[in-house]
């Protein structure tokens, strides 16, 4: 609704809002933008995710978004709204998860900003990255027929966050400050929530056999979600067999225990950071 009606101004300014990333032309060069914003309450519960965590995901997201247009993320920057509950040490937390996933990907950190916040934690940061010429994947090029991939099992990180949601509310209920959650046998889920990763791996090996899918995005609203948002871009339809969508062992095992359905919880959980091409 609020972009709708956005003209470009400058020939180098190639694909705008509507997909994962925007796509700008310097000399020849694609140069791919994203940015991803997040809010305390909105987006994380600094009840149960550490800071480390927090930075490292933040910056995961963003580099997410580059790997679905085919493409590597190179620079990020960085800006945070900060309340005075916040220590320069908490501070530093954040910035090692931040950098921490810079190192793994090879993504410089260029700049950015801080800000005071009266509403708790803000954290802002935008991408740019690099796409050769030709083999930029965008979400309008799905075709009839054409097989629906994904990179990885779904529901994990949706599972992971209904677990700590639960140890929360069984926290908040005791008197005992020492009280440990129980998260044995349930790791992965966790992780998932917490420290998701970006799909580099899947990006590689696609160049490495030579292949450019016809249409790619990656998995954080979840799968219907995503799968909707390449049918209207694509102008097609698409049939998604239930048996066939993966899922992890304990993803399935905690549905059960929560009495969820794990189809809904695969298709519309969310977070997973998957590609879906």
């Amino acid at each position: 609704h609020l972009t709708k009606d956005i003209k470009f101004h400058n020939s180098s300014s190639l694909l705008g809002v509507g997909d994962d990333a925007a796509i700008l032309d310097f000399c020849g060069k694609q140069t791919i933008v994203t940015t991803d914003l997040l809010l305390e309450g909105i987006h994380f519960d600094l009840t149960y995710v550490p800071l480390t965590h927090l930075g490292y995901k933040s910056a995961i997201v963003n580099f997410s978004d580059i790997y679905a247009m085919n493409a590597r993320p190179t620079q990020i920057t960085v800006s945070i709204g900060v309340s005075k509950r916040f220590s320069v040490e908490d501070l530093e937390d954040l910035y090692a998860g931040i950098r921490l996933a810079c190192d793994r990907h090879g993504v410089d950190l260029v700049g950015g900003d801080t800000s005071a916040s009266m509403t708790g934690l803000c954290i802002s940061i935008t991408c740019i990255g690099e796409g050769e010429n030709g083999k930029i994947v965008k979400r309008s090029g799905a075709k009839e027929n054409d097989l629906i991939c994904v990179s990885g099992d779904l529901g994990a990180a949706y599972m992971g966050l209904q677990l700590l949601e639960r140890e929360k509310a069984v926290f908040a209920g005791m008197k005992e400050e020492d009280i440990q959650p129980d998260f044995a046998g349930k790791e992965y889920l966790i992780e998932r929530q917490l420290k998701p990763e970006a799909r580099k791996d899947i990006i590689e090996l696609l160049a490495t056999k030579g292949i450019i899918p016809t249409s790619m995005m990656d998995i954080s609203d979840g799968l219907s979600s995503e799968l909707i948002h390449i049918c209207k871009a694509s102008n097609c339809g698409c049939r998604v067999f239930e048996e066939h969508i993966p899922i992890d062992y304990q993803t399935a095992l905690l549905a059960e225990e929560f009495n969820m359905s794990l189809t809904t919880c695969a298709m519309n959980g969310g977070e997973d950071y998957e590609l879906l091409f």
